[in-house]
Protein backbone atom coordinates (compact mmCIF):
# COMPACT_ATOMS: atom_id res chain seq x y z
CA UNK A 1 0.00 0.00 0.00
CA UNK A 2 1.50 3.36 -1.05
CA UNK A 3 1.70 5.70 1.90
CA UNK A 4 3.77 8.75 2.63
CA UNK A 5 4.79 10.29 5.93
CA UNK A 6 3.42 13.65 6.98
CA UNK A 7 5.46 16.07 9.07
CA UNK A 8 3.74 14.90 12.26
CA UNK A 9 4.69 11.28 11.57
CA UNK A 10 1.23 9.94 10.66
CA UNK A 11 0.64 8.04 7.42
CA UNK A 12 -1.43 9.34 4.52
CA UNK A 13 -2.57 7.00 1.78
CA UNK A 14 -1.55 8.36 -1.63
CA UNK A 15 -4.44 9.27 -3.99
CA UNK A 16 -4.46 7.64 -7.41
CA UNK A 17 -4.90 10.70 -9.62
CA UNK A 18 -5.00 8.54 -12.79
CA UNK A 19 -8.55 7.54 -11.79
CA UNK A 20 -9.43 11.05 -10.65
CA UNK A 21 -8.86 10.65 -6.90
CA UNK A 22 -8.65 13.95 -5.01
CA UNK A 23 -9.45 13.61 -1.31
CA UNK A 24 -11.59 16.27 0.30
CA UNK A 25 -9.58 17.24 3.38
CA UNK A 26 -11.49 20.23 4.81
CA UNK A 27 -13.90 19.09 7.58
CA UNK A 28 -15.91 22.32 7.27
CA UNK A 29 -16.75 21.51 3.63
CA UNK A 30 -17.71 17.94 4.61
CA UNK A 31 -20.02 19.30 7.31
CA UNK A 32 -21.60 21.77 4.89
CA UNK A 33 -22.27 19.06 2.28
CA UNK A 34 -23.91 16.77 4.84
CA UNK A 35 -26.06 19.63 6.16
CA UNK A 36 -27.20 20.51 2.63
CA UNK A 37 -28.08 16.86 1.97
CA UNK A 38 -30.49 16.98 4.98
CA UNK A 39 -29.65 13.43 6.06
CA UNK A 40 -32.37 11.82 8.21
CA UNK A 41 -31.91 9.01 10.79
CA UNK A 42 -34.08 6.77 8.57
CA UNK A 43 -32.02 7.32 5.40
CA UNK A 44 -30.01 4.79 3.44
CA UNK A 45 -27.21 6.80 1.81
CA UNK A 46 -25.32 5.71 -1.31
CA UNK A 47 -21.83 7.21 -1.24
CA UNK A 48 -19.93 6.91 -4.52
CA UNK A 49 -16.17 7.08 -4.05
CA UNK A 50 -15.74 7.27 -0.26
CA UNK A 51 -11.94 7.43 -0.52
CA UNK A 52 -10.47 7.26 2.97
CA UNK A 53 -13.86 7.87 4.61
CA UNK A 54 -13.70 11.59 5.49
CA UNK A 55 -17.37 11.97 4.55
CA UNK A 56 -18.39 8.37 5.24
CA UNK A 57 -17.94 8.58 9.02
CA UNK A 58 -20.09 11.71 9.58
CA UNK A 59 -22.70 10.29 7.18
CA UNK A 60 -22.82 7.10 9.25
CA UNK A 61 -23.38 9.18 12.38
CA UNK A 62 -26.46 10.81 10.79
CA UNK A 63 -28.00 8.08 8.61
CA UNK A 64 -29.58 4.68 9.19
CA UNK A 65 -26.87 3.14 6.98
CA UNK A 66 -24.36 3.92 4.24
CA UNK A 67 -23.60 1.84 1.17
CA UNK A 68 -20.19 2.94 -0.07
CA UNK A 69 -19.28 2.12 -3.67
CA UNK A 70 -15.51 2.19 -4.19
CA UNK A 71 -13.37 1.19 -7.19
CA UNK A 72 -9.95 1.20 -5.49
CA UNK A 73 -9.28 -1.84 -3.23
CA UNK A 74 -6.84 0.26 -1.15
CA UNK A 75 -9.67 2.65 -0.27
CA UNK A 76 -12.03 -0.23 0.54
CA UNK A 77 -9.54 -1.42 3.17
CA UNK A 78 -8.99 2.13 4.43
CA UNK A 79 -12.66 3.00 4.91
CA UNK A 80 -13.41 -0.35 6.62
CA UNK A 81 -10.44 0.17 8.93
CA UNK A 82 -11.74 3.66 9.74
CA UNK A 83 -14.94 2.30 11.34
CA UNK A 84 -13.53 -0.89 12.85
CA UNK A 85 -14.68 -1.42 16.46
CA UNK A 86 -16.92 1.67 16.41
CA UNK A 87 -20.74 1.90 16.65
CA UNK A 88 -20.75 2.84 12.94
CA UNK A 89 -19.19 -0.45 11.79
CA UNK A 90 -22.53 -2.30 11.51
CA UNK A 91 -24.13 0.55 9.56
CA UNK A 92 -21.57 0.48 6.72
CA UNK A 93 -21.64 -1.76 3.65
CA UNK A 94 -18.78 -1.36 1.16
CA UNK A 95 -19.14 -2.60 -2.41
CA UNK A 96 -15.95 -2.76 -4.45
CA UNK A 97 -16.60 -2.07 -8.12
CA UNK A 98 -16.99 0.34 -11.00
CA UNK A 99 -19.79 2.80 -10.15
CA UNK A 100 -21.00 2.80 -13.77
CA UNK A 101 -21.10 -0.98 -14.23
CA UNK A 102 -22.25 -1.99 -10.74
CA UNK A 103 -25.99 -2.37 -10.05
CA UNK A 104 -26.90 0.17 -7.40
CA UNK A 105 -28.90 -0.93 -4.35
CA UNK A 106 -31.91 0.95 -2.97
CA UNK A 107 -31.03 4.34 -1.45
CA UNK A 108 -32.80 7.50 -0.23
CA UNK A 109 -29.89 9.88 -0.80
CA UNK A 110 -26.76 9.81 -2.94
CA UNK A 111 -23.65 11.69 -1.85
CA UNK A 112 -20.58 11.65 -4.08
CA UNK A 113 -17.31 13.40 -4.86
CA UNK A 114 -16.99 12.20 -8.43
CA UNK A 115 -14.07 12.31 -10.89
CA UNK A 116 -14.66 14.46 -13.96
CA UNK A 117 -14.23 11.59 -16.43
CA UNK A 118 -17.28 9.72 -15.10
CA UNK A 119 -19.44 12.70 -14.09
CA UNK A 120 -21.77 12.51 -17.13
CA UNK A 121 -22.20 8.76 -16.83
CA UNK A 122 -22.99 9.03 -13.11
CA UNK A 123 -25.56 11.79 -13.68
CA UNK A 124 -27.29 9.84 -16.49
CA UNK A 125 -27.37 6.73 -14.29
CA UNK A 126 -28.92 8.77 -11.46
CA UNK A 127 -31.55 10.24 -13.82
CA UNK A 128 -32.55 6.74 -14.93
CA UNK A 129 -32.43 5.15 -11.46
CA UNK A 130 -35.57 3.54 -10.06
CA UNK A 131 -37.04 3.43 -7.51
CA UNK A 132 -36.79 7.18 -7.15
CA UNK A 133 -34.54 8.65 -4.47
CA UNK A 134 -35.01 11.92 -2.57
CA UNK A 135 -31.97 13.73 -3.94
CA UNK A 136 -28.32 13.44 -4.95
CA UNK A 137 -25.67 15.84 -3.63
CA UNK A 138 -22.62 15.72 -5.88
CA UNK A 139 -19.22 17.38 -5.83
CA UNK A 140 -18.12 17.91 -9.44
CA UNK A 141 -15.80 20.15 -11.42
CA UNK A 142 -17.11 23.70 -11.69
CA UNK A 143 -17.65 23.73 -15.45
CA UNK A 144 -19.58 20.44 -15.29
CA UNK A 145 -21.78 21.83 -12.48
CA UNK A 146 -22.56 24.91 -14.55
CA UNK A 147 -23.44 22.75 -17.58
CA UNK A 148 -26.10 20.99 -15.50
CA UNK A 149 -28.04 24.22 -14.97
CA UNK A 150 -27.02 26.19 -18.10
CA UNK A 151 -29.86 28.01 -19.87
CA UNK A 152 -30.61 28.43 -23.60
CA UNK A 153 -28.19 30.84 -25.25
CA UNK A 154 -25.41 30.32 -22.69
CA UNK A 155 -22.06 28.97 -23.90
CA UNK A 156 -22.22 25.86 -21.65
CA UNK A 157 -25.79 24.90 -22.72
CA UNK A 158 -25.56 21.35 -24.10
CA UNK A 159 -27.20 17.93 -24.29
CA UNK A 160 -26.36 17.34 -20.60
CA UNK A 161 -28.17 20.58 -19.63
CA UNK A 162 -31.33 19.70 -21.56
CA UNK A 163 -31.55 16.07 -20.44
CA UNK A 164 -30.86 16.86 -16.79
CA UNK A 165 -33.39 19.69 -16.69
CA UNK A 166 -36.04 17.56 -18.43
CA UNK A 167 -35.88 14.96 -15.65
CA UNK A 168 -34.67 16.86 -12.58
CA UNK A 169 -34.36 20.11 -10.68
CA UNK A 170 -30.74 21.23 -10.23
CA UNK A 171 -29.51 23.59 -7.50
CA UNK A 172 -26.00 25.04 -7.24
CA UNK A 173 -25.15 24.72 -3.53
CA UNK A 174 -21.53 25.54 -2.85
CA UNK A 175 -18.26 26.56 -4.49
CA UNK A 176 -15.25 24.54 -3.28
CA UNK A 177 -11.73 25.82 -3.97
CA UNK A 178 -9.01 23.46 -5.19
CA UNK A 179 -6.99 23.83 -1.97
CA UNK A 180 -9.65 21.90 -0.04
CA UNK A 181 -8.40 18.71 -1.73
CA UNK A 182 -5.34 16.50 -1.51
CA UNK A 183 -3.74 16.77 -4.01
CA UNK A 184 -5.32 20.02 -5.29
CA UNK A 185 -7.02 19.44 -8.68
CA UNK A 186 -6.32 21.82 -11.57
CA UNK A 187 -9.83 23.31 -11.47
CA UNK A 188 -12.37 24.61 -8.96
CA UNK A 189 -15.28 22.42 -7.83
CA UNK A 190 -18.93 22.91 -6.98
CA UNK A 191 -21.53 20.99 -5.01
CA UNK A 192 -24.90 20.53 -6.72
CA UNK A 193 -28.19 18.98 -5.63
CA UNK A 194 -30.22 16.97 -8.15
CA UNK A 195 -33.86 16.14 -7.37
CA UNK A 196 -35.77 13.96 -9.82
CA UNK A 197 -39.11 15.29 -11.04
CA UNK A 198 -41.84 13.08 -9.61
CA UNK A 199 -43.77 12.02 -11.56
CA UNK A 200 -41.31 12.11 -14.46
CA UNK A 201 -42.41 13.86 -17.68
CA UNK A 202 -44.41 11.57 -20.02
CA UNK A 203 -41.64 11.33 -22.63
CA UNK A 204 -39.92 8.30 -24.15
CA UNK A 205 -36.43 9.22 -22.99
CA UNK A 206 -34.59 7.04 -25.53
CA UNK A 207 -36.49 8.74 -28.34
CA UNK A 208 -36.01 12.19 -26.77
CA UNK A 209 -32.27 11.66 -26.30
CA UNK A 210 -31.97 10.40 -29.88
CA UNK A 211 -33.24 13.78 -31.09
CA UNK A 212 -31.30 15.87 -28.55
CA UNK A 213 -28.03 14.05 -29.28
CA UNK A 214 -28.40 14.75 -33.02
CA UNK A 215 -29.27 18.41 -32.55
CA UNK A 216 -26.47 19.15 -30.08
CA UNK A 217 -23.80 17.47 -32.20
CA UNK A 218 -23.94 20.75 -34.14
CA UNK A 219 -25.79 23.08 -31.79
CA UNK A 220 -24.74 26.24 -33.68
CA UNK A 221 -26.20 25.06 -37.01
CA UNK A 222 -29.86 25.54 -37.91
CA UNK A 223 -32.23 22.64 -37.14
CA UNK A 224 -32.74 22.23 -40.88
CA UNK A 225 -29.02 21.91 -41.70
CA UNK A 226 -28.48 19.41 -38.87
CA UNK A 227 -31.44 17.17 -39.72
CA UNK A 228 -31.16 17.16 -43.51
CA UNK A 229 -27.62 15.79 -43.80
CA UNK A 230 -27.37 12.56 -45.82
CA UNK A 231 -26.45 10.47 -42.77
CA UNK A 232 -29.36 11.78 -40.68
CA UNK A 233 -31.90 11.42 -43.49
CA UNK A 234 -30.74 7.82 -44.00
CA UNK A 235 -31.11 7.07 -40.27
CA UNK A 236 -34.58 8.61 -40.06
CA UNK A 237 -35.71 6.85 -43.26
CA UNK A 238 -34.57 3.48 -41.86
CA UNK A 239 -36.39 4.15 -38.58
CA UNK A 240 -39.54 5.04 -40.50
CA UNK A 241 -39.40 1.90 -42.66
CA UNK A 242 -38.97 -0.29 -39.57
CA UNK A 243 -41.91 1.34 -37.79
CA UNK A 244 -44.12 1.29 -40.92
CA UNK A 245 -43.57 -2.44 -41.27
CA UNK A 246 -45.06 -2.78 -37.78
CA UNK A 247 -47.87 -0.25 -38.22
CA UNK A 248 -49.69 0.08 -41.56
CA UNK A 249 -51.43 3.29 -40.42
CA UNK A 250 -48.09 5.11 -40.54
CA UNK A 251 -47.68 4.77 -44.31
CA UNK A 252 -47.22 8.02 -46.26
CA UNK A 253 -46.01 8.87 -49.75
CA UNK A 254 -43.86 11.78 -48.59
CA UNK A 255 -40.14 11.26 -48.09
CA UNK A 256 -38.54 12.02 -44.74
CA UNK A 257 -36.82 15.03 -46.33
CA UNK A 258 -40.14 16.48 -47.54
CA UNK A 259 -41.69 16.02 -44.07
CA UNK A 260 -38.68 17.61 -42.34
CA UNK A 261 -38.72 20.58 -44.73
CA UNK A 262 -42.44 21.05 -44.06
CA UNK A 263 -42.01 21.06 -40.26
CA UNK A 264 -38.79 23.06 -40.13
CA UNK A 265 -40.08 25.80 -42.43
CA UNK A 266 -42.71 26.76 -39.82
CA UNK A 267 -42.06 30.17 -38.22
CA UNK A 268 -41.34 28.65 -34.78
CA UNK A 269 -38.49 26.51 -36.20
CA UNK A 270 -37.22 28.40 -39.25
CA UNK A 271 -33.57 29.42 -38.78
CA UNK A 272 -33.64 28.23 -35.13
CA UNK A 273 -30.64 26.53 -33.52
CA UNK A 274 -30.50 23.98 -30.69
CA UNK A 275 -28.37 26.32 -28.57
CA UNK A 276 -31.36 28.71 -28.24
CA UNK A 277 -34.25 26.26 -27.76
CA UNK A 278 -35.71 25.59 -24.31
CA UNK A 279 -37.36 22.44 -22.95
CA UNK A 280 -40.82 23.43 -24.19
CA UNK A 281 -39.44 24.06 -27.68
CA UNK A 282 -37.79 20.61 -27.78
CA UNK A 283 -40.91 18.88 -26.44
CA UNK A 284 -43.07 20.57 -29.07
CA UNK A 285 -40.58 19.74 -31.82
CA UNK A 286 -40.55 16.05 -30.85
CA UNK A 287 -44.37 15.99 -30.76
CA UNK A 288 -44.52 17.59 -34.22
CA UNK A 289 -42.08 15.03 -35.61
CA UNK A 290 -44.08 12.16 -34.12
CA UNK A 291 -47.29 13.50 -35.58
CA UNK A 292 -45.71 13.28 -39.03
CA UNK A 293 -44.19 9.83 -38.46
CA UNK A 294 -40.58 10.94 -37.82
CA UNK A 295 -38.89 8.93 -35.05
CA UNK A 296 -35.37 8.95 -33.67
CA UNK A 297 -35.32 5.29 -32.63
CA UNK A 298 -36.78 2.36 -34.53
Amino acid sequence: MHKRKTTNGSNLIAPNTSIGQHFLKNPAVVTSIIQKASVKPTDVVLEIGPGTGNMTVPLLQKAKSVVALEFDPRMVREVLKRVQNTPEEKKLQVIQGDAIQTKWPFFDLCVANIPYQISSAIVFKLLAHRPMFRCAVLMVQEEFALRLSARPGEALYCRLSVNTQLLAKVDQLLKVGKNNFRPPPKVESRVVRIELKNPPPPVNFVEWDGMIRLLFNRKNKTLRSVLTTKATLKLLEENRRTLQSLNADMKTDDTVKVILERILSRPEYKDRRARNLDLDDFLQLLADFHQEGIHFTS
